[in-house]
């Protein structure tokens, strides 16, 4: 079940939520979209995980985890991501928040780390 978690994670960091209603369009294109994503993610500097999760009206919420401000504008300024985004905007997404938080405190359990 852990493997859902982004684990180890050492305060302080960064947070970007992603609260996101999916309009119903082009489903194939874009579960393909976030598998690459989130493998290029895991190469960019200060990415430090990933959690994310959809219910069946296509309501989801997807949390990256960053080292830095500068490591999050440079995964938004990615190419790729670039384009999904204007793909989000224009077909995936009937609507959608984004949110940048700094955690300086987490925990866990019950099994902890």
């Amino acid at each position: 079940m852990t493997e859902r978690f982004a684990l180890n994670l050492t305060p302080p960091y960064y947070a970007v939520i992603f609260p996101n209603q999916r309009s119903g369009k082009d489903e194939a294109h874009y579960a393909a979209a976030g598998e690459l994503l989130a493998e290029l993610a895991q190469d960019m500097p200060g990415y430090l995980g990933l959690e994310s999760t959809r219910d069946e009206a296509g309501f989801g919420i997807t949390i990256s985890y960053w080292e830095t401000e500068e490591a999050i504008k440079n995964w938004k300024a990615h190419a790729d991501h670039l384009a999904a985004q204007e793909k989000g905007k224009s077909d995936w997404y009937a609507h959608y928040e984004l949110r940048v938080a700094k955690v300086e405190r987490a925990y866990s359990g019950p099994q902890g780390r």
